[in-house]
């Protein structure tokens, strides 16, 4: 039996110049100034409390029937998609707050700083009421808007033992403290690995 031909779908679709995303919801997070938050969620030493922190996701009505989160509660963590809005400009280097004071290329780091202001969190999914996600372990800051959310699934997202580059070679454990600093006020380039 002979194979279908190719359709040359991408051929006619040619990559868009412009993309255009509309919040879905709003962070509700402890966190009020870029100091005392977690540089990633999951690292909480030097933060607020010390420890993982609760929020909520609020979906917004208008957006987001109540059945788009339907079954959602099953998952332990969830992604959220976020848009890091106070992030006004991007560099195209950064210096990490783990390790040596090198500078690194931004997209190999995970500093706010970004072309597109795009974040990316895994957070502990702790309940679901309604429009409300409440989740812990959150490192957006208060008033994040919220492109999307998806279930974090284990077997799809998970690579415990794959490279991670220069962060590799960091003395110590990788969720460590980070090198003191001290605000710099918003022009600062303080980042993340």
């Amino acid at each position: 039996m002979d194979s279908p031909p190719d359709k040359p779908y991408t051929d006619a679709f040619p990559p868009p110049e412009r993309v255009e995303l509309v919040p879905i919801g709003v962070v509700r997070s402890p966190y009020k100034e870029r100091y005392g938050t977690p540089r990633q969620a999951t690292v909480t030493t030097g933060v607020l409390g010390e420890t993982a922190q609760q929020a909520t996701i609020e979906l917004f009505r208008d957006r987001v029937p109540v059945e788009a989160v339907r079954d959602l509660d099953g998952f332990g963590h969830i992604w959220v998609i976020a848009f890091l809005h106070l992030n006004q400009r991007w560099r195209p280097t950064v210096v990490p707050t783990r390790g040596p004071k090198v500078r690194r290329g931004v997209l190999a780091t995970r500093a706010p700083h970004r072309p597109n202001q795009l974040g990316l969190s895994a957070v502990r999914l702790v309940g679901v009421e309604g429009h409300v996600l409440k989740v812990e372990g959150i490192d957006l800051l208060d008033g994040t808007p919220v492109l999307d959310i998806k279930p974090y699934v284990p077997y799809a997202d998970a690579f415990p033992d794959t490279p991670a580059g220069w962060v590799d070679a960091l003395e110590g454990e990788p969720d460590g403290p980070d090198r003191p600093t001290r605000p710099r006020g918003r022009r600062g380039d303080g980042s993340e690995a």
